[in-house]
């Protein structure tokens, strides 16, 4: 029995090793702790100039570091909470970059700022009850629309679709959405339109296709005209001229997940063709 708790933290031990060394674009386990080389100081972890992350001043200015969807920051520290590959962006202006883990999930946890897709599910007084696919429903008061007023109030009713944007996203209090921005103008958010067609992704293939490089979107374009809305609760709504085109378009977006840029191009080719 006095093995057991050096066994476990010989492997903890050997777990951040291996961040420590070649821990970009590789797996991460959520418990891991996030190992990245300092040039600044040269005696640290494992006497190889390697230190745990730090995001606090410390004795000296240290490189700003921004923790994206799959980390926490502990202390000094920054924790893996998801499984995935650990991705990293380097910075515009200076500093230390945005440090992320690509996971493949299906639920959704608020995040404040996010624009979703919501579905009314309630009337409660003043208030909309909003399902984005969280733990629990999204708030959404009816002032919170653009020019509404207590006199003049948005046409909602239960079941209309809401595009919107995440304001409140706690662990201890329940997310609340607004349709307008910090100007008050909808700026594209409010109610959707009664018809097309509304189906779930992964979150995953959301930042993926919202990705500034990526051209599923304009591919898509080039073939039928189209609406389309992306919401980070993994939710996608389009609509195209018929019903057929808009199940078409649908079907593209899920396959594209899993298909490589010249099996995408293909596709897209015979589509084109017919």
């Amino acid at each position: 029995m006095a093995q057991v708790p050096s066994v476990a933290a010989a492997s903890v031990a050997g777990c951040r090793a291996r961040v420590a060394h070649h821990v970009l674009n590789q797996v991460v386990l959520p418990g891991e702790e996030l190992v990245l080389p300092e040039h600044e100081d040269a005696d640290g972890l494992g006497g190889a100039g390697e230190q745990p992350l730090r995001l606090n001043a410390g004795a000296r200015p240290r490189l700003r570091v921004v923790c994206g969807p799959g980390l926490r920051r502990c202390g000094d520290r920054l924790l893996v909470t998801k499984c995935g590959r650990l991705r990293h962006k380097e910075p515009g202006g200076g500093g230390g970059g945005i440090y992320w883990v690509d996971s493949q999930q299906k639920r959704y946890v608020p995040v404040k700022g996010d624009h979703v897709i919501g579905i009314v599910i309630a009337k409660s007084g003043d208030i909309f009850k909003v399902d984005v696919g969280g733990s629990e429903p999204a708030s959404l008061s009816y002032l919170a629309f653009e020019g509404a007023t207590k006199r003049n109030r948005p046409n909602v009713q239960v079941g209309d679709l809401i595009y919107g944007q995440c304001v409140v996203a706690n662990k201890d209090m329940e997310p609340e959405m607004v349709c307008i921005d910090s100007c008050g103008r909808a700026n594209g958010m409010g109610v959707i339109g009664q018809d097309g067609l509304l189906f779930k992704v992964t979150l995953g293939l959301i930042r993926k296709l919202l990705a500034p490089d990526c051209e599923i979107v304009q591919e898509l374009g080039k073939l039928y005209p189209l609406e389309i809305v992306f919401g980070m609760n993994g939710r996608i709504w389009v609509k195209a001229k018929t019903i057929q085109q808009t199940l078409i378009l649908a079907n593209v977006l899920e396959a594209c997940e899993h298909m490589t840029t010249d099996q995408r191009k293909q596709i897209f080719a015979r589509l084109a063709e017919s």
